[in-house]
């Protein structure tokens, strides 16, 4: 796991003394990512690449980057882990390929390079990665990123003229040490953070700076300035597929099938020259994985937790059972309100672009609790997505199934009919009858209720509810010259051909929701720690495999992650796992209106929102005060608000 960055001039540059400094700024801002080594290389020609090493593989000077091939073709600079890279550098050495310099996965990628080409290379490979690989024999860089996403890139032209530059990195602070580098703020991307508290690849929140879509490669030249970008994994297709031709065995079959390409997964990614772990919650997924390494280990793995006093949010004692169960080495940190708000101030500069998931805190907090003891740790990130384990597939589902029954024009009519008043016309219409109605009725805040109903009814599709329920705020009510762009969930929908509701919903998760939520979470809060992460259930050979499994391996009985649970009830007894799921959060709607409030009022106040000009501050103070009331729970639209209020101050 390491930090890349570079540039590519639009015309020729000789002078390599300076282009090699402007490297090394670059690099140092991203020195948690690599720690241990740095190095640039810059060329006449107008390329130049810098590398941060945090070193897992190969520790000796051999896995120096950037790297050069053999015979000099390409030039390297990567971020990642090849997990199957020495079943590579077998067919490599049967082929003929035996000039090595030491046992990196780069330098095996490099070799398959060269006697395979980089998209064929790449659909070899089992890892994470993002890297970029300058050709000069074709005098062209190419830039490519993971199947899932678990790697970040970021990429764009930036600059006047002649004096153009092609900036690439790991991170947008790497790209805004460059010089040449703008800094304008994407108010369209800026929707895209008010609706989803997170923002959607391709989209960053700088103008004319995007990420690199999972499963892709990026080709650019001087010659040719448009980037080229080819997908060489879609997991659309793999759905689309899965589902076509689903596993025709049985439910034991499916599982025994399930356990052993996890196993294989969590054995490959156990590989490092480093100390390894894992983080437990005591849930499912985790548990899963923690019980597959504990299994295939000759020793206590390392696993870590970290607990809340306040009981909604406390998983620490399920994990200890958990971990007692399994024999692992366990370390747990009970943590207090102040070590979790100490965290705050550092979350801008963690994520360099604004992002509000706040269970960004509590993973930070593990992150640096296991990076006391071991360098790498695995984690069950994806399980949900995977095998249907979050409650709001089924409740959408079962919402398109009620909806869908009307024709849609009669829908429509309705939805247009409770729209014809706001919530507060309804509240009051309804105020005085509130004591006379049947009980399930005297429901506060009638009057959102009836519009949250009337958005239901104009559903075109399932996607459009599943967007109503997860949207934070309407932008077009929020940002101030701001357009929201197409997505895959608003206005551009994805085909999915033969998927079901909850299928659909599912894979709309996996293209949107983890790589740009859940991933970033993770990538950012470990890095910025020196902590690599790994994510088992992403081996695309379980994702593919889990997309032909039948909804009824999944969901059964009303239980979620049916199959999952058969996998791992062959490790950990039933009783330790079977209770409610619990989400990986912290206590921040009570913190607003506590330890928080002043931090909060000072962002959101009303005059510092009409000076920087960015959001409007009228509904933003209305829930402000709304939550402070205790009348209502805003703090998941306030999060949003603050985390770009506290990027904003430090950019």
């Amino acid at each position: 796991m390491c930090g890349l960055v570079g540039f590519l001039e639009s015309a020729r540059s000789g002078n390599g003394d300076e282009a090699a400094a402007v490297l090394g700024r670059m690099a140092d801002t991203i020195v948690s990512r690599g720690p241990d080594d740095a190095g640039v290389w810059a060329d006449a020609c107008g390329i130049g690449l810098a590398h941060r090493r945090l070193s897992i593989v190969d520790l000796s000077p051999a896995g120096h980057q950037p790297m050069a091939s053999a015979g000099g073709r390409y030039m390297i600079v990567f971020n990642g882990e090849i997990y199957n890279h020495r079943d590579l550098r077998r067919e490599l050495q049967a082929a003929g390929f035996t000039d090595w310099r030491g046992h990196s996965d780069t330098e095996t990628l490099l070799a398959g390079f060269v006697a395979w080409g980089i998209r064929a290379t790449v659909e070899r490979c089992i890892g994470m990665f993002a890297f970029a690989v300058w050709d000069r024999q074709e005098q062209a860089l190419t830039l490519g990123r993971d199947r899932l996403g678990e790697k970040p890139l970021y990429y764009g032209w930036q600059g006047q003229g002649d004096a153009t530059c092609f900036l690439f990195g790991s991170e947008l602070k790497a790209l805004k040490a460059h010089p040449r580098f703008t800094a304008d703020i994407d108010r369209d991307a800026l929707c895209l953070l008010m609706r989803h508290n997170y923002i959607p690849a391709p989209h960053s929140i700088y103008r004319d700076i995007f990420k690199l879509p999972a499963g892709c490669l990026l080709t650019v030249s001087q010659r040719r300035r448009e980037p080229r970008i080819e997908a060489y994994w879609s997991l659309a297709d793999v759905a689309v597929a899965g589902v076509r031709t689903p596993f025709s065995g049985s439910a034991e079959q499916a599982t025994d099938a399930l356990e052993e390409l996890l196993k294989s997964a969590v054995s490959q990614q156990m590989m490092a020259d480093v100390p390894l772990g894992a983080f437990l919650s005591g849930g499912i997924d985790s548990s899963t994985v923690v019980a597959l390494m504990q299994a295939q280990s000759g020793r206590p793995v390392k696993t870590f937790s970290i607990g809340f006093h306040e009981d909604d949010y406390n998983e620490a004692e399920h994990a200890l059972a958990v971990a007692r169960h399994l024999g692992t080495d366990h370390t747990e940190l009970y943590v207090t309100p102040q070590q979790a708000l100490d965290v705050i101030p550092r979350l801008p500069g963690l994520y360099c672009e604004p992002f509000a998931d706040s269970s960004q805190i509590p993973t930070f907090l593990v992150s640096q609790l296991a990076r006391q003891q071991v360098t790498v740790s695995l984690s069950g990130d994806a399980g949900d997505e995977l095998f249907a384990g979050y409650g709001r597939y089924a409740r959408n589902s079962q919402r398109w199934a009620r909806v869908s029954r009307l024709p849609y024009g009669v829908r429509r009519m309705a939805a247009a009919g409770l729209r014809a008043l706001s919530p507060d016309a309804w509240q009051a219409v309804f105020g005085p009858a509130r004591p006379l109605m049947p009980h399930s009725l005297r429901k506060a805040h009638l009057g959102e209720k009836l519009h949250r109903a009337a958005g239901a009814l104009a559903a075109r599709r399932v996607d459009d509810l599943y967007l109503e329920s997860i949207s934070r705020w309407d932008p077009a009510d929020l940002v101030l010259g701001g357009r929201e762009p197409l997505t895959s969930l608003r206005g551009r929908p994805l085909e999915l051909e033969g998927l079901d509701p909850m299928q659909r919903l599912m894979a709309l998760d996996a293209l949107m929701y983890l790589p740009d939520d859940i991933l970033v979470k993770v990538d950012r809060a470990a890095m910025g720690v020196s902590l690599e992460s790994r994510v088992p259930f992403l081996d695309h050979r379980v994702v593919e495999f889990a997309w032909r499994l039948p909804q009824s391996l999944k969901v059964r009985d009303g239980a979620t992650k049916w199959i999952l649970r058969q996998v791992l009830y062959r490790h950990v007894p039933r009783t330790l796992i079977e209770r409610p799921k619990m989400g990986f959060g912290v206590p921040v709607d009570h913190w607003l209106r506590g330890p928080l409030r002043d931090w909060a009022e000072s962002l959101l106040d009303e005059s510092r929102l009409r000076r920087e000009g960015f959001l409007d501050p009228v509904p933003i103070r209305r829930k402000w005060e709304e939550h402070l009331s205790g009348r209502r729970d805003w703090q998941y639209r306030l999060w949003g608000v603050l985390m770009f209020q506290a990027w904003l101050a430090e950019s």
